[in-house]
């Protein structure tokens, strides 16, 4: 060995002790239009510090606005006052794509082991206790993520991945390299991948993961997608989970499958098929909850002016009805294989988007069904045919309208706290406000979601 060859090998050695020394574990929260942020620690402070005190949060970073970072108006939160962001050790990966480091899910405490009010995971934690502890209840959830892909046509502008239609094989063989490697590596994660395929707008394509406790799922959810952004990035591509990318063009959601289960047994399904509907009473009721409280909660499943623009006639969900096969329906019963002849396992939720915080979308979708729960709400009829839309009740065409239904709802007061529900109809209003005054923002959010 030469003497440029020993050198050569000398650095290789340090450059791997180099990064050893200066490995991280990034701190993962999500704000309240569903933007994931973090803080990235080196990994020896972290073990001998953070994991005890957590990492200082300011209180304003919760309301940042979608598009500008600016606090939302009068939403309680400011610059004044900070948070603890304290890892959730149990959510600790390995992440896949950068070998050295590792990343963890936060939680928003007053101080060490004191949950912050306005914290979006102990929010899903504390509407989950309420259904356990009333009704021995636990809401299983499986999310169907929708995302474009993007390649790179100038320096200032991104265009569609493909332009194949839905499910279509080449599109799949063509992406097939970025899918298989997110694949791999969320089974790597522990998260259950069940299918994935081309969808029906230009470059979209739609991933499926298994269900789990609904709290597990809402973390496996805000995983895949840095997943998927980050894979994509390593391939020269940017992934987007906005709900829309063109106007002209289908919308993304992040459709969310709900059950009911009980002692390790799904009791939203009916005991046998004289039931109406194949679903049990208790799971009519739930989801009565949800189709009746649907208008007041999207705020907290479409936060961003844009997500209305996926919520139109012809696109999937603009009216107030539930159905089994009718796509318009915000709301679907479901049966995949495997399910018992004339029984259903699950409900559809389908206006929930990328922007959203899944924990929060959960939390309030979970209050409305506990909601109907306690009042015995009737699920009506569903709508399977082509529906006569001029009888029936449209959602919100707007996040104004959703506000408005927002303000009208006491019920989630209990369930969110008065303080949370302030910031949520601030930061409403601020989007509201800055997209009005800027119709093309919402083409900058490529990069935010």
């Amino acid at each position: 060995m030469d003497l440029r060859e020993l050198r050569k090998a000398v650095e290789e050695v340090e450059d791997v002790d180099d990064l050893e020394n200066v490995s991280f574990v990034r701190i993962i929260w999500v704000n309240f239009v569903g933007q994931h942020r973090c803080r990235a620690i080196p990994r020896k402070r972290f073990y001998d510090v953070v994991t005890k005190n957590g990492v200082a949060l300011p209180f304003g970073t919760m309301v940042l606005t979608s598009i500008l970072d600016k606090l939302a108006p009068d939403s309680g939160l400011g610059y004044v006052g900070e948070a603890r962001l304290t890892p959730d050790l149990s959510t600790k990966r390995k992440i896949p794509w950068c070998k050295h480091d590792e990343m963890v899910l936060g939680d928003l405490n007053v101080k060490p082991g004191q949950a912050w009010e306005y914290c979006p995971r102990e929010a899903l934690r504390r509407v989950s206790k309420i259904l356990k502890d009333e009704f021995d209840l636990v809401v299983n959830a499986g999310f169907e993520n929708e995302f474009f892909l993007l390649k790179r046509e100038t320096k200032e502008k991104w265009i569609e991945f493909d332009s194949s239609p839905y499910c279509c094989s080449s599109s799949f063989d063509d992406a097939s390299p970025i899918l298989r490697e997110v694949t791999s590596a969320l089974h790597s994660m522990g998260i259950t991948v069940e299918q994935l395929h081309a969808e029906c707008g230009k470059g979209q394509f739609e991933i499926v993961l298994g269900h789990n406790i609904c709290t597990e799922a809402a973390d496996n959810i805000v995983y895949t997608r840095e997943t998927v952004r980050a894979i994509a990035r390593k391939h020269g591509l940017l992934a987007t989970f906005v709900p829309k990318y063109t106007l002209d063009d289908a919308g993304s959601g992040c459709h969310v499958h709900l059950s009911l289960w009980q002692n390790d047994q799904n009791v939203f399904i009916a005991s046998d098929e004289s039931s109406k509907h194949g679903i049990s009473t208790l799971g009519k009721e739930f989801m009565a909850g949800v189709l009746y409280h649907l208008p007041s909660i999207l705020p907290f499943l479409a936060p961003l002016p844009i997500s209305y623009d996926r919520l139109q006639p012809d696109t999937w969900g603009a009216y107030l009805l539930w159905g089994n096969e009718n796509r318009e329906a915000p709301l679907r019963a479901s049966s995949p294989p495997g399910t018992p002849s004339g029984l259903v396992s699950n409900f559809e939720l389908k206006p929930l988007d990328g922007t959203a915080n899944p924990y929060l979308a959960l939390a309030a979708t979970i209050a409305a069904g506990i909601d109907g729960l306690r009042r015995h709400l009737s699920l009506p009829e569903p709508v399977d045919t082509s529906p006569n839309l001029e009888n029936l009740r449209s959602l919100p065409k707007s996040l104004s309208e959703s506000l408005e239904a927002l303000h009208k709802a006491d019920f989630l007061e209990e369930f969110i706290g008065d303080k949370l529900l302030t910031a949520i109809k601030a930061i409403g209003k601020a989007e509201i406000d800055q997209y009005s005054k800027n119709k093309d923002a919402y083409k900058q959010l490529i990069y935010r979601y």
